[in-house]
């Protein structure tokens, strides 16, 4: 079961999602930015995202718990979210990986583009992906 995230999973969230303050992610809840994936009431993952120039969906996290993954809820969870977005009338939407880690391919897979990128010191490349949904 795939549903927006209420203040019921906030303890779960805070407990796997370090990336975030506790502030700011119960405002992330509040503002339905959170996605949440459970099976026979069975925590799986998450999707967070935000509005990149206040217009654009940003996927900021997609994390999965270890036993979930590779078993195509990632491409799921993914596929919901675009469909939400889609309906809120975004045609395009974006994400984001470090070179350094698996997810590029994950997202190229998916139909995801590189757009561009960003370099911070003493971090790898970080690749900026875009869908159109159109």
């Amino acid at each position: 079961m795939i549903r927006y995230a209420n203040e019921n999973d906030f303890s779960i969230l805070k407990k796997y999602d370090h990336h975030i303050s506790e502030t700011e992610l119960k405002r992330s809840i509040s503002a339905n930015r959170i996605l949440v994936m459970y099976h026979n009431d069975i925590f799986m993952g998450w999707l967070r995202f935000n509005l990149f120039w206040d217009n654009m969906p940003f996927m900021n996290m997609l994390y999965f718990l270890d036993e979930h993954r590779g078993k195509g809820y990632g491409r799921q969870l993914t596929a919901f979210w675009e469909a939400e977005m889609r309906s809120s009338g975004y045609d395009t939407v974006l994400t984001s990986t470090l070179s350094n880690e698996q997810a590029q391919f994950f997202y190229r897979k998916i139909g995801y583009v590189d757009c561009g990128s960003l370099l911070l010191p003493q971090e790898p490349l970080e690749i900026i992906l875009r869908k159109d949904l159109v």
